[in-house]
């Protein structure tokens, strides 16, 4: 029996869409390294990020649609992950962060609804996606990543260069690592602008698919440094159902739309409260539905709820984020379906043009 030709097997894949840009993974460029030899056929498909939460179902039916073609007896399918780099300068047309291909901000427009429990568990689950992840804590006044991590070293430092700290697989940095416990920040506007700019020029974050940037709450004086300085691909907002977290969260949307950063979509915490000893019932103790109305209303997605769990603030007290420490639990389960779908959304704002595939055959044939 012959063995198939590459057309056959491209063919075979080409019915395989991908949701996100509607296009099959053939002509997307995901087919790649395509081996025949004989009745054996072999493959990468190289998605748009290693977090695709449908990587399994691609690799499912990848692998059945080519076992059924006349003549293959055996299928391997690799799958890898080019993570697309979305932005690479800053509102002043500054590479300052050349090996980072992302950059997303988690944002709130005000203080208390979970922002950076929020941004810890997503580059949690991004990372957990074999991601290069690190996660900057940039809440000068009231930094939070040192308690949720853990961690209270110093990070080291060699001439003009500053070197991250390390935890569950994630970068580290912030202001917190640098105060004594219990000091305040005392400081002035341009101060702050400073230590943002040192923090995105002077880490030596290396090769990173993702930083998280932990935005302070507001859209005051450090906030709006960090628009402009840091190379922005797209922002996420945290709000509760709440009309004055609403209406806070409204102006962020704003902030970032004036300063051309795309809103990647709004997550909703502390949307409901399930009792242990009623599973079936709901509780929306701050309102229902406000995060989905106000991605509604300003044309953004609407990224989920994250429900009331108390293991996710006594988890994140100890220092063990509920996604590290409790991987299995719902609250866990819905910051991995969100992580998935902001990496989802970063892909898209970042392919613009879609490479056509070469697929890099090598034939074997009789």
């Amino acid at each position: 029996m012959n063995s198939p030709s590459p057309s056959r097997v491209l063919d075979a894949l080409r019915p395989i869409i991908d949701p996100d840009f509607n296009k099959s993974i053939v002509d997307l460029g995901f087919i790649k390294d395509l081996t025949i030899d004989g009745d054996r056929v072999a493959f990468s498909v190289e998605l748009t990020t290693p977090a695709c939460p449908i990587k399994a179902e691609f690799e499912r039916e990848a692998r059945e649609r080519v076992l059924a073609i006349d003549g293959v007896a055996q299928v391997q399918v690799t799958m890898t992950a080019n993570t697309r780099r979305a932005v690479v300068s800053n509102t002043d047309g500054e590479n300052i962060l050349p090996g980072v291909r992302n950059t997303l901000a988690v944002a709130s427009g005000k203080g208390g609804v979970g922002k950076s429990t929020t941004a810890l568990n997503l580059a949690l689950t991004l990372s957990e996606s074999e991601a290069r992840v690190g996660i900057l804590d940039a809440d000068v006044y009231g930094p939070s990543i040192p308690l949720l991590t853990g961690v209270s070293d110093r990070p080291s430092a060699e001439g003009k260069r500053i070197y991250p700290l390390e935890k569950f697989g994630l970068k580290l940095m912030s202001m917190g690592f640098f105060l004594d416990e219990g000091s305040p920040v005392i400081w002035r506007g341009p101060m702050v602008h400073g230590l943002i700019r040192q923090f995105l020029t002077d880490v030596e974050w290396g090769e990173l698919d993702y930083l998280v940037i932990d935005l302070p709450p507001g859209t005051g004086d450090a906030a709006l440094t960090l628009t402009q300085q840091a190379p922005l691909s797209g922002a996420v907002i945290v709000t509760t159902a709440n009309e004055l977290s609403l209406i806070d969260a409204r102006k962020g949307l704003q902030m970032f739309n004036k300063v051309s950063v795309p809103v990647l979509g709004v997550v909703e915490n502390m949307s409901y409260f399930i009792p242990p000893d009623l599973p079936d019932r709901k509780y929306y103790i701050f309102g229902e539905g406000g995060g989905r109305r106000i991605a509604d209303e300003l044309g953004v997605p609407f990224l989920g709820e994250i429900p009331i769990e108390p293991r996710i603030v006594s988890r994140g007290d100890q220092g063990k984020p509920i996604v590290q420490s409790d991987p299995d639990s719902p609250a866990a389960q819905i910051f991995k379906e969100i992580g998935g779908r902001v990496a989802r959304e970063l892909a898209i704002h970042a392919a613009k043009n879609p490479p056509i595939a070469d697929a890099n055959i090598r034939w074997v044939g009789n």
